[in-house]
């Protein structure tokens, strides 16, 4: 009897470690380049387990290092995540013009954040350079990355406001939830190889975590995904052997 209980009770607890989701970036993909002047455009896969928390989303436009993420501009505000859905906007112009620029999704509901991969936004002929840094620090990562800013700062937007932190704060390296583990929710990589779901992937061939959205990846946040179905597995053989 007391063994039934034990499994009925651990299997209600593990269940809800393999039915997370959230907004999915899809596009920009690894090499996508895009010229100042001319139009950005970002997809999404929608949250399939909500119809809330990805209701109102943001989009930021981003730069820096995967654990280092740098605020440039929010770009879109009052998105609905609920639903596979885009949006276009006038490509900003920003130095330096380089591979090293990445979306991030967020929303007031939750904490979780997820991204694309680093893409291009080139001058408007079209001329880039090679990211300044070749590879992440701490890790030595090949994915080149660096810090970009607009032409014109009095255009920025400020970052909004987040699972719980005000307007005007961007994300940072410890704002990184373990339970992000969507395709895109990667940080940002460097090749489609790295790329996968919840930290982002980039380079002049990639772009932080998605158009390769569906493959996988190493980060904050799928270590937290792998940890948890660990802990689940483990606690539904443990109620076999009590069976």
């Amino acid at each position: 009897m007391f063994a039934a209980h034990a499994f009925a009770a651990l299997l209600a607890l593990a269940t809800p470690f393999f039915a997370l989701a959230d907004v999915t970036p899809s596009e920009p993909g690894p090499g996508d380049s895009f010229n100042a002047g001319a139009t950005c455009r970002t997809t999404w896969l929608a949250d399939p387990d909500s119809t809330t928390v990805w209701k109102n989303m943001a989009i930021q436009l981003m730069s820096g290092s995967n654990l280092g993420m740098v605020h440039i501009t929010t770009i879109a505000t009052g998105q609905d995540g609920t639903v596979d859905g885009k949006f276009e906007y006038p490509c900003p112009e920003v130095n330096p013009n380089s591979a090293i620029y990445f979306y991030q999704f967020s929303s007031p509901q939750t904490s979780v954040k997820t991204w694309t991969t680093r893409f291009t936004i080139a001058s408007a002929s079209g001329a880039t350079t090679p990211p300044a840094n070749p590879t992440q620090p701490g890790s030595n990562d090949a994915i080149p990355w660096g810090v970009g800013n607009l032409v014109d700062p009095s255009k920025a937007v400020a970052a909004p406001p987040s699972g719980g932190a005000p307007a005007g704060n961007s994300s940072s390296p410890g704002s990184i939830p373990a339970s992000s583990s969507s395709p895109s929710s990667l940080l940002p990589t460097s090749t489609p190889s790295k790329m996968a779901t919840n930290i982002v992937t980039s380079s002049t061939d990639s772009a932080s975590a998605t158009s390769t959205s569906k493959a996988a990846a190493n980060g904050a946040s799928a270590l937290g995904l792998d940890s948890r179905v660990g802990l689940s597995v483990a606690a539904l053989a443990f109620a076999a052997l009590l069976w």
